[in-house]
């Protein structure tokens, strides 16, 4: 058997998560479904990071295993003409079978997107977050610093989350502005369930001026999620890549959503 990486590209919006579901469509079922169809045999997919529902990715990766020969343009043509249009495949790559693109991924990275104005987006309205009232970004990167480094993220921690840690090590966080976009770009080894629209949401309530910097640093260091404000729409969220060992020769650039 012969095992592949792909690069997987969606709009989650559609959908209720990556993860196959019996009750509603997921991005994991349509893969899934598109590969077999090439391979011509069933097909079972392990990703980098699962993705709730309303969730988009700019460069998911997973991987699958065939004895079926076909070449990577074959696979990749092949399974994008049975996938939704908000799916699709953006490259495939032979890996060596100790590949896990979960448990070979040395850091993930996620952006999360605000858009700061008084009126919302008609068309973009499912690929950010909304905030009417004006944000201070600088106050909110100078809060968010704290973060960098490993620590407990319990304060940011979903009620679902099934980790068995919740010790996580942030490798940076930045948040920077483009004219009424507000961009969140997180690095890290691994994410809790929720983790980034936690802090997303608590860093929105200091731009807001609704709380300070000594706010969000002592809802941080308590450990306690009933401290920290709501969590942020998941239509913000943007699992952007996945970061491997160079051994499995997969595609390093990163990729980041503009929008406008």
């Amino acid at each position: 058997m012969a095992r592949y990486a792909i690069g997987i590209e969606y709009s989650g919006s559609a959908y209720c998560g990556w993860q196959r579901q019996l009750h509603c469509e997921s991005v994991q079922q349509h893969v899934e479904s598109a590969i077999a169809f090439v391979a011509n045999h069933g097909i079972e997919l392990a990703c980098a990071g699962r993705t709730d529902s309303g969730v988009h990715a700019i460069e998911q990766v997973a991987h699958f295993e065939s004895d079926s020969i076909r070449s990577e343009r074959a696979w990749l043509l092949g399974a994008n003409c049975r996938l939704p249009p908000d799916i699709r495949l953006m490259w495939v790559v032979p890996v060596a079978e100790d590949f896990h693109a979960r448990f070979s991924a040395e850091a993930r990275a996620y952006r999360y997107i605000i858009y700061s104005s008084n009126v919302a987006s008609a068309v973009f309205h499912d690929r950010m977050c909304w905030q009417f009232r004006p944000l201070d970004h600088l106050k909110m990167n100078e809060c968010a610093q704290v973060l960098v480094g490993e620590h407990d993220f319990s304060a940011f921690r979903a009620a679902g989350c099934q980790a068995k840690s919740s010790t996580r090590c942030i490798h940076s966080l930045e948040i920077s502005r483009v004219g009424d976009l507000i961009y969140l770009d997180i690095k890290a080894n691994a994410f809790l369930y929720h983790m980034v629209r936690n802090i997303a949401g608590s860093l929105m309530t200091v731009g807001r001026g609704d709380q300070d910097g000594a706010w969000f640093r002592k809802v941080f260091q308590s450990n306690n999620r009933n401290l920290a404000d709501a969590t942020a729409p998941a239509s913000g969220l943007y699992f952007l890549k996945a970061y491997y060992p160079v051994q499995y020769k997969l595609p390093t650039e990163l990729k980041k959503p503009l929008l406008f």
